[in-house]
């Protein structure tokens, strides 16, 4: 299973979307967005390329956040993905974003808010932040047991 993920586009029109993006998310099983999307259009053409999985962030419209949860668990194979966007300073994200899942069994939490790509694994449990759209998104595959992440450059 390849899920194309992305956070933080930050965009008015489907169409800003850099192609890169574009071209890869038509290639993948799922596509998880974890948040500040900013307008409806962008959901909208996401959901043109395939099966979309997302939760508001603190920029999105006040018509994205009455659609979108705060936070979201999925069931991808075996794995359990937590998704939320994140909040505050970038410093030590990872703790307040590993909190909103303290009650539940999660294998993977995917979010965004810092702008700052980060693929690493703390305390056994993988952390996923594709960065800032303009710059970067990334591919989570999971095959069996195993899930690996990739950030990729979103320019060129």
């Amino acid at each position: 299973m390849r899920i194309g993920v992305l956070a933080d586009t930050h965009m008015h029109l489907f169409e800003d979307i850099p192609k890169k993006i574009i071209d890869s998310l038509s290639t993948v099983d799922l596509i998880i967005h974890a948040g500040d999307f900013t307008a409806i259009e962008v959901l909208n053409g996401l959901k043109q390329l395939g099966k979309v999985k997302a939760v508001q962030g603190n920029m999105d419209s006040a018509e994205i956040k009455s659609m979108l949860p705060a936070k979201e668990i999925i069931e991808v194979g075996n794995k359990k993905i937590g998704i939320t966007h994140g909040s505050g300073d970038p410093w030590r994200i990872e703790h307040r974003v590993r909190k909103i899942f303290d009650q539940e069994q999660v294998d993977i939490i995917v979010y965004g808010h810092s702008h700052q790509s980060q693929n690493k694994v703390i305390e056994g449990i993988p952390f996923f932040n594709p960065g800032k759209a303009t710059n970067s998104f990334g591919i989570i595959t999971i095959e069996g047991e195993e899930v690996k992440g990739e950030i990729i450059s979103s320019k060129g």
